[in-house]
């Protein structure tokens, strides 16, 4: 160890410290920049490649525990921000301006809290600083809308030379587009595959996304045309698969799961949702509804990670019926903080595999 305190003594025990995530040192992936020495304090700043990243706290305390070990330090001083690596490009795929990472939530079967996951998750994302944006891609049921706050929210159709451009709604720090925006409330969507394939390339290219770090697609469930113009569309970061602990739940979603994986796409990991309910006057009790443990059954078997098992609370229905996102409207509950921490890995594994 250098006996002198300068840049390169201070980048020398900053090298061992490694992200935990990417299993890197911070020095070589340049995470560690505008180092400053003023009078034996130390200053300088500390760039993740998310701001979801659940780490954080960690990855200071070792820096300042590494840089204290210099002779003549007298303060550390560490601002950290962060910057979303962009995810690779596919060559037969059109990326979309601005936007980072595109990564659908989708699941084998209806009714397992797909959209629940996918919303309170984009929330998440955004209440940790980075920009997000949702794509309610389940064109026949919509119901981001009702579940972000935004029902009565009108899109603007901006008439530009290359067609219509969407300016999309905007709530709880999250960009959203969605079918429900362009019909009336009861009117059904009555389409074949080609217009739904219309309508969901308007979504990802005609609409006004700005910067995004993450771009959510929340799917229908099943394996049909939305996930194939989805996959054929865009490159993909990855995609989630939701299910329940019930096994016709899992069933399902293991079929959903493969088709994703034969077309290339890589599965980030499983979430089990309604994984057990959590009675409101009795806290400390938990009843397995739906069965238990075939989440992570079902990921072991598959060798995928599970990311997460959220609680089935009503104050998490209660809060996609009144348009507050679990995460913002109780964010100390169980299942709020379940879902606070999944988006936090599947951030973590996006910017795992954008650098690798």
């Amino acid at each position: 160890m250098s006996d002198i305190l300068d840049a390169s003594s201070v980048l020398e025990v900053l090298r061992p410290v490694q992200d935990p995530e990417l299993r890197k040192s911070l020095v070589e992936l340049n995470m560690i920049r505008n180092l400053k020495i003023e009078d034996g304090n130390v200053s300088f700043t500390l760039v993740l490649t998310t701001p979801a990243c659940p780490l954080r706290e960690f990855i200071v305390e070792d820096c300042q525990k590494a840089v204290r070990q210099l002779p003549g330090v007298k303060d550390v001083a560490i601002a950290v921000t962060a910057e979303t690596p962009q995810q690779k490009g596919v060559a037969d795929r059109t990326g979309i301006p601005g936007v980072k990472n595109i990564l659908a939530i989708s699941s084998g079967k209806g009714g397992v809290g797909k959209s629940t996951v996918a919303v309170n998750v984009a929330v998440a994302l955004a209440q940790s600083g980075a920009k997000v944006g949702l794509i309610d891609a389940d064109i026949y049921g919509p119901n981001a809308p009702m579940m972000l706050g935004l029902a009565d929210a009108k899109v603007i159709v901006e008439q530009t030379a290359q067609g219509e451009l969407l300016e999309p709604a905007f709530n709880h720090g999250v960009k959203l587009v969605s079918m429900g925006f362009l019909i009336g409330k009861d009117q059904p969507v009555i389409w074949r595959g080609p217009m739904l394939n219309g309508i969901i390339r308007q979504f990802l290219y005609q609409v006004r996304w700005g910067e995004l770090d993450y771009l959510i697609v929340d799917m229908p469930p099943g394996t049909g045309d939305a996930q194939l113009t989805l996959i054929q569309a865009v490159p993909m970061a990855g995609v989630v698969i939701v299910t329940t602990p019930q096994n016709v739940a899992l069933l399902d979603s293991r079929k959903g799961l493969k088709m994703f994986q034969q077309l290339g796409v890589p599965v980030l990991g499983i979430v089990e949702n309604m994984s057990y309910f959590i009675p409101p006057d009795m806290p400390d009790r938990q009843y397995d509804i739906f069965g238990s443990g075939g989440g992570e059954k079902t990921a072991a078997e598959l060798g995928v990670p599970l990311l997460g098992c959220v609680p089935l609370e009503i104050s998490l229905r209660q809060g996609g019926d009144r348009g507050l996102p679990i995460v913002v409207a109780e964010p100390d509950c169980a299942s709020a903080k379940a879902l606070s921490a999944i988006a936090q890995r599947i951030a973590g594994k996006v910017s795992v595999a954008a650098l690798a």
